[in-house]
C-alpha cells in the first residue's frame, strides 16, 4: 500500500475501534433545490464565476443544524467532552491514491459562492496532491457525498476525533405521499453517523430533521445564515 492508503486505513480502523459509532437515516425531498439551481445557476455562474452545487445548500444546512446541536461538532479528550462554538468542515474528496478531507474553515462565514469556490479549490489540491497537513486538519464536522459515484444509501464512518458526519447520497425520481396523493419526486436518502458516547440518539435524529428541513426549504438558509 502506498503511504497514504497506510494512513488512511489507520485512521479507519481507528474510529471503528475507538469510538460508538452509530448512524441514523432520514430521505430530503430535493425538488426545491434543484428548482433554485434552475432557475439561478447561469446567473450565478455569470455573477461569481463558479457554479452553484449542492454543497453550498447542504455546508450551511448542517452548520445550522452544529448549532442548534452542539455536542455533534464535539470532541472527547480522555474523559473531557470539548464544545467548538467554530465550524471548520471537512468536505471529502475521492483521489486516486485514496479519500481525503480537507477542510473548509470558518465555513458559518461563507457566502454560497465562497462555500462553492472554496470546495472547487480543496477538491481540485487534492486530485493535485497539494494539500498541507494544515488543509487536512482540525475540521470539526464533515460531509461526504457517495452519491456522485452512484450510491443510494451507506454508513459513512466518522473521520476521529470528530463525533459526526453527514452522508449525502444519489438523486432518485421516487413516489411519495403529498396531501393524500402519489407523486414522483427527486429524492435523497442522508445518513449521520455519530459516536453514541456524547451524542444521544435523540440529538443525532432531530439534527438530520434540522437539516432535512431546510433543504427542503432552502430559502431558510439565507435567514439561518
Amino acid at each position: 500500500m502506498s503511504r497514504r492508503r497506510q494512513t488512511i486505513a489507520r485512521r479507519l480502523l481507528e474510529a471503528r475501534q475507538s469510538t460508538a459509532m452509530l448512524t441514523t437515516f432520514n430521505e430530503v425531498d430535493m425538488s426545491a433545490i434543484l428548482k433554485l439551481r434552475a432557475e439561478r445557476k447561469e446567473a450565478f455562474k455569470s455573477d461569481y464565476g463558479v457554479s452553484l452545487g449542492f454543497m453550498s445548500f447542504f455546508t450551511r444546512a448542517v452548520v445550522s443544524g452544529l448549532k442548534a446541536f452542539p455536542r455533534l461538532n464535539a470532541e472527547i479528550d480522555g474523559d473531557t467532552m470539548i464544545l467548538k462554538h467554530h465550524y471548520d468542515i471537512g468536505i471529502a474528496v475521492s483521489t486516486d491514491e485514496g479519500l481525503v478531507v480537507p477542510v473548509l474553515r470558518e465555513a458559518d462565514r461563507l457566502s454560497f459562492p465562497e462555500i462553492e469556490r472554496g470546495v472547487a479549490e480543496l477538491a481540485r489540491r487534492a486530485r493535485a496532491g497539494t494539500l498541507t497537513l494544515a488543509d487536512l486538519s482540525g475540521g470539526t464536522f464533515t460531509i461526504t457525498n457517495g452519491g456522485v459515484f452512484g450510491s443510494l444509501m451507506s454508513t459513512p464512518i466518522l473521520n476521529h476525533p470528530q463525533v459526526g458526519i453527514l452522508g449525502m447520497h444519489t438523486i432518485q425520481e421516487r413516489p411519495v405521499a403529498v396531501g393524500g396523493k402519489v407523486e414522483v419526486h427527486p429524492m435523497m436518502y442522508v445518513a449521520v453517523s455519530y459516536d453514541h458516547r456524547i451524542v444521544d440518539g435523540a440529538e443525532s435524529v432531530q439534527f438530520l430533521v434540522h437539516v432535512k428541513k431546510l433543504l427542503e426549504d432552502p430559502l431558510k438558509l439565507l435567514i439561518e445564515g
